[in-house]
């Protein structure tokens, strides 16, 4: 998989060209580094107490969480500085590897990280779903509506927000929506379990299931810490990064992994804390307190999915604007009619997988096991060590 051809490069060059430097981005590190804390924290935080803490004990879950988070910010970082190599702009991950590794690797690469959000773009129809159950339970006990059809709901809900948001920038006003959401969550959260904690009897910690299961229940653990930080779109956020764009890159990345890692971290540990083994994969169902302040939790959770699940949806969105040639202003009717009919489409597809797939813990696994883990911790260091042979330092290379 080398390029040691000359020739060959330019062939993969001719094939699927990158983009050069001139393209204009006009995004702050401030705001880049916000989406990436948004992605870290979404509602999947929720879930991270019973679907890492409780397979992995103390010990094992809080170092899992530390060495995941150190590990995924080398690779990120790793990641960014490669966004100009041989004189050109590399604005796709796709683009990147194919320029190192050849067509091959483009190909295999791009069918993995459209796979990866793919299911990370389920996921979160999942989540949204969930926590849209969890509040109509509030109100209700009948049980005639079934998770699936809390799915369904939420599928419809990111359709007209899709048509709406033609491309990733377009978020500006709706991060602060989604911060605004990601805030009220994690803090209901937070201090609904303090409070439960505070009150509860001695809580068993000890790792449930028989020994096999606590094997599998280990391995689904990992594939977890995986997807907690996913940055497998690390080059298309960088894309939108204003100049000196590595330098800001930079900027963003250790906002997110130093403040944007800290409500993960605390939402994570209180929830096992409180509830220990019997901490659920959502810990709004383990939390007790008023409705009100419960309702308000579990909506901000199915407002903030749907808005990130469109942080993982752009780049599905922007190839299939650029396979059907979509040029020119946003609310021209035309742009309107194919966002509605294709994006329509897409989310009609994976809602409907999203409700064939809702096991939400094991999900999560299989996501970072099959897609995350070589996007994230493989291909990252690999493709720095063959951009930099030439200018690594002993110990980068040993």
């Amino acid at each position: 998989m080398g390029n040691d051809n000359p020739s060959r490069k330019e062939n993969v060059d001719d094939q699927y060209p990158v983009h050069t430097a001139h393209q204009v981005s006009n995004d702050s590190w401030f705001q880049v580094g916000i989406l990436l804390s948004m992605g870290v924290n979404s509602a999947y935080a929720l879930g991270y107490s019973g679907t890492i803490m409780v397979p992995l004990g103390w010990i094992g879950g809080v170092v899992g969480l530390i060495l995941s988070t150190m590990v995924s910010l080398y690779a990120s970082i790793l990641t960014a500085k490669l966004h100009e190599v041989g004189g050109k702009r590399h604005i796709r991950y796709r683009d990147l590897a194919g320029y190192l590794y050849g067509r091959t690797a483009y190909l295999l690469v791009w069918a993995l990280q459209y796979a990866n959000l793919v299911l990370i773009n389920i996921g979160y129809i999942i989540m949204a779903g969930s926590a849209l159950k969890a509040f109509y339970l509030l109100f209700s006990d009948d049980h005639q509506l079934k998770l699936p059809h809390f799915i369904a709901i939420a599928g419809f809900a990111c359709v007209p927000f899709a048509i709406a948001t033609p491309h990733l920038s377009a978020l500006r006003i709706w991060l602060g929506v989604s911060s605004l959401c990601l805030l009220l969550y994690l803090c209901i959260a937070f201090v609904l379990s303090l409070e439960d904690g505070m009150k509860a009897p001695p809580r068993d910690y000890s790792i449930p299931g028989s020994e096999v299961n606590r094997i599998f229940a280990t391995i689904g653990a990992v594939g977890n810490l995986v997807f907690a930080f996913n940055t497998g779109m690390i080059p298309e956020i960088q894309a939108t990064v204003r100049p000196p764009v590595i330098e800001n890159m930079l900027k963003a990345l250790f906002f997110q992994f130093t403040v944007g890692v800290v409500p993960l971290h605390a939402v994570t540990s209180i929830g096992y804390w409180a509830y220990g083994s019997s901490a659920s994969s959502y810990l709004l169902n383990n939390v007790h307190g008023p409705v009100w302040l419960k309702g308000v939790a579990h909506m901000s959770a199915f407002i903030q999915s749907i808005i990130t699940l469109h942080i993982f949806a752009s780049p599905t969105y922007e190839f299939l604007d650029t396979a059907y040639g979509i040029k020119g202003s946003a609310l021209a009717p035309r742009n309107i009619a194919f966002r509605l009919v294709v994006r329509g489409g897409y989310l009609v597809l994976t809602t409907f997988l999203s409700a064939l797939l809702s096991f939400l813990g094991d999900f999560m696994s299989l996501t970072g096991a099959i897609s995350t883990f070589p996007l994230t911790f493989v291909l990252p260091n690999h493709m720095y060590l063959i951009a930099r042979k030439n200018k690594l330092s002993s110990l980068q290379k040993s």
